[in-house]
């Protein structure tokens, strides 16, 4: 009997992470190509989705021809990418322009033009969001509005995800996940919302057709085949966005369980039977891919991102001495991190690199160190940074437990889950056992895997995914650094609030 393989492509911020899965949920092999993001001004982020395209050819072909499985072998081809983005698209599926990434919030008039209209919180109680720039609805209707060509000759409007899918199979569909993240669709209908849609003024023809993420949506086409190396008429199942995916590969596939992604951006997510809604629409919900769940979230846009800064721009003897031991710059970080005690000698991170989405959602935040003086080391702000990015996290994880969402512990997935330091900061600031998962950076590859594989009938349901993906670690918290992270994270809250109308003040100067 043929050994079957399912083929997921992960399409993360900085590159798109290809793993085979047997029928085990083992991984056979795994395929990192990268990819950049352009900045070309102030809160404004894209990415070119020819990228994403080469970088699925690059690491398909990779794939087979290290892994020693054959085109016969692969069951499916199944996808997941980053969310809220904005990729236009013509009828045979070409870009019309760079794609608008999650962390762009150029879309800040259009945002308050929706407010104005449908009102903050019944939008938020139709899609589970708290309408802002950083989602895929609001950046349609800036493309709309500012490059009203392109917008005219849009096909549809895609998600990262969704691209690859047309160029696989010339299928133009997204799934109840990425939809969820776009500010107009209805989380408890799983429909397009007509309301959003009446009140954004966008064509709802240009919105791609709704499907589980479990969907066989197409095969792959002849000229594609041809391009990855793989065999005509290869299943494809459309999987989901990074949020789902990541729940159901560190396998939080039940009410209450939780898990924490550390990646370039990071989030806490809870599933639960039912949107969680917070007053203060600090947090937001997003389609799971189990029917009938969903994920109680809260995101921020700099984590792993802003530890990345902090490595280039301040750590360059790391990056030496890293490149020559050929080991990751990281694990150098990491060990000036434990130079610097708990609280790093009195030193805050305010860590808004690009503005901030939950739990403060001002696209105006902007990093700060509060604290430094003469006797501060390197060490003292590279700790800083990992404490400040934490601190911000716990707010979310406050937000969440408020709405009588019990999260006794957190699972943690994603690259930045991998350092021992930052899983005891995680575990000392949150106080509650942080615990490791087997698979960390495939693990949203292994949700799409996971969708995949139901798909085609090789995995049962998603409840197999609690036994694919077994806790390996458990860390503790400290009860002294806890103490200290206590008083620190009330410093945290009090030094944002004082930089609030600085922060708006230089905005305006920028402008």
């Amino acid at each position: 009997m043929t050994e079957k393989y399912i083929l997921a492509h992960d399409l993360g911020t900085t590159g798109n992470k290809s793993t085979l899965f047997d029928a085990w949920g083992k991984v056979k092999a795994s395929y990192f190509c990268g990819y950049e993001t352009d900045y070309p001004g102030m809160n404004l982020a894209e990415q070119n989705p020819e990228d994403w395209w080469q970088a699925v050819i690059e690491a398909t072909r990779q794939l087979m021809e290290t892994s020693g499985v054959t085109p016969d072998e692969i069951a499916c081809i199944s996808l997941c990418g980053h969310m809220m983005g904005c990729v236009a698209v013509d009828s045979q599926g070409n870009p019309l322009r760079t794609s608008i990434i999650y962390s762009d919030t150029r879309s800040v008039a259009e945002s308050q033009e929706l407010i104005d209209k449908v009102g903050m919180e019944p939008a938020y109680r139709i899609t589970g969001h708290r309408t802002n720039p950083s989602l895929s609805g609001e950046k349609m209707m800036w493309i709309q509005r500012h490059q009203p060509d392109i917008y005219k000759a849009t096909h549809k409007f895609l998600q990262a995800k969704d691209f690859i899918a047309v160029r696989l199979t010339g299928k133009f569909v997204t799934d109840y996940g990425d939809a969820s993240g776009t500010d107009l669709y209805d989380l408890v209908g799983y429909q397009w919302s007509g309301t959003m849609l009446d009140a954004s003024g966008l064509d709802p023809e240009k919105l791609p057709e709704l499907h589980a993420s479990t969907d066989v949506i197409g095969e792959v086409t002849r000229q594609a085949a041809e391009a990855l190396g793989l065999k005509a008429g290869t299943a494809v199942v459309i999987g989901s966005g990074d949020g789902a995916c990541a729940a159901t590969g560190a396998g939080v596939v039940r009410e209450g369980s939780a898990y924490n992604y550390i990646g370039s951006s990071s989030w806490i997510g809870v599933a639960t039977t039912r949107p969680v809604i917070d007053p203060a629409m600090r947090t937001f919900t997003l389609a799971h891919l189990v029917p009938g769940l969903f994920t109680a979230s809260g995101p921020m846009l700099t984590a792993g991102g802003a530890y990345q800064w902090v490595r280039d721009q301040f750590c360059q003897p790391e990056k030496k001495a890293a490149a020559e031991l050929g080991v990751s710059p990281y694990e150098l970080m990491n060990l000036q991190v434990l130079k610097s005690k708990p609280g790093a000698n009195g030193l805050l991170f305010l860590p808004y690199l690009l503005g901030e989405r939950s739990p403060r959602w001002n696209p105006e935040a902007r990093a700060v160190y509060f604290g430094l003086s003469m006797s501060h080391t390197r060490a003292d702000m590279i700790r800083a940074t990992l404490e400040g990015i934490t601190f911000n996290l716990r707010v979310i994880l406050e937000a969440l437990q408020r709405q009588n969402v019990a999260i006794p512990s957190m699972r943690v997935i994603g690259g930045g889950a991998s350092g021992a330091v930052w899983r005891q900061i995680l575990a000392d600031i949150y106080g509650m056992p942080v615990q490791r998962t087997e698979l960390l950076t495939e693990a949203t590859s292994f949700g799409a895997a996971i969708a995949g594989g139901i798909g085609v009938g090789i995995y049962p349901d998603v409840y197999l995914a609690e036994k694919l993906t077994p806790v390996v670690d458990t860390t503790l918290p400290n009860p002294q650094n806890k103490a200290v992270y206590d008083r620190m994270y009330e410093l945290f809250n009090r030094a944002y609030d004082a930089f609030v109308p600085l922060y708006s003040d230089l905005a305006n100067m920028a402008q």
